[in-house]
């Protein structure tokens, strides 16, 4: 997976790092091209002997000839006897390797992602953690949405989330001090493009993060523009949790 850089994605991530009477929040949104670079494919390949089906024996009892191990196993991407379905697990678990490059990823299932009903209530629910914890400029005047729906197009994109274990969350290490988080993923598969999302609320006690930035009162508008051309505005007004159509 390879890093995407774009003007005004440095402004957005200061955003979303601030101070709250209650915790501190570490949030930032990062664009990946689909490309497999040298680890990768390593990955890949260790998906593949994992899920394939072909890797696997065939069940005597079916008449397919299906292995017994693979035949049932539905996951948020669809049956994992699908390249396409095993396709998307290693696009997400690389991600995660991207974005946590001390960690290693390689062993999470398929049953720690789900698949969100739309990009709507996602874009719904950060906006009522943001809102609820007094970040507001992010959300009605930076325009947050609208500058990530320019570099995604929410129109042909699917949402995963990633929810593992404790044991196995980078943003759960014992002394992390992590109260709450989420992990999302909108996922484009014509552009081969995913954006992740991720925020945390740490509580006072524990270490600060480097590159810490308390202060955000001084970034504007101009700070996020992506594109002269804008698709839909994701208005604030559309995605006040209770004020939106939930399909």
């Amino acid at each position: 997976m390879k890093f995407l850089e774009y003007a005004g994605i440095d402004a957005i991530n200061s955003a979303l790092v601030f101070e709250t009477p209650e915790c501190k929040v570490y949030g930032r949104v990062e664009p990946y091209s689909c490309k497999a670079a040298g680890a990768d494919k390593k990955l890949y390949k260790q998906i593949e002997i994992k899920y394939d089906p072909s890797n696997s024996p065939p069940d005597s009892s079916d008449p397919s000839g299906a292995s017994s191990s693979f035949r049932n196993i539905i996951s948020p991407f669809g049956p994992l006897d699908q390249p396409a379905s095993r396709r998307t697990l290693f696009y997400l678990i690389g991600t995660l390797n991207a974005s946590f490059p001390d960690y290693d990823f390689s062993d999470a299932k398929p049953e720690q992602f789900r698949k969100e009903p739309s990009v709507s209530m996602v874009v719904n629910s950060v906006n009522s953690t943001l809102l609820n914890h007094g970040n507001e400029r992010a959300v009605k005047e930076l325009r947050i949405w609208d500058s990530i729906d320019n570099l995604i197009d929410f129109e042909d994109s699917d949402v995963y989330s990633y929810n593992p274990e404790s044991d196995s969350d980078p943003n759960d290490e014992e002394g992390a001090g992590t109260l709450w988080s989420f992990n999302y993923f909108f996922f484009n598969r014509k552009l081969k493009r995913i954006i992740y999302f991720t925020m945390r609320g740490v509580s006072y006690g524990a270490p600060s993060e480097e590159g810490d930035e308390d202060d955000f009162s001084d970034l504007s508008d101009d700070d996020v523009g992506f594109a002269s051309h804008r698709r839909k505005s994701y208005r604030y007004d559309d995605y006040v949790a209770g004020e939106m159509d939930m399909m």
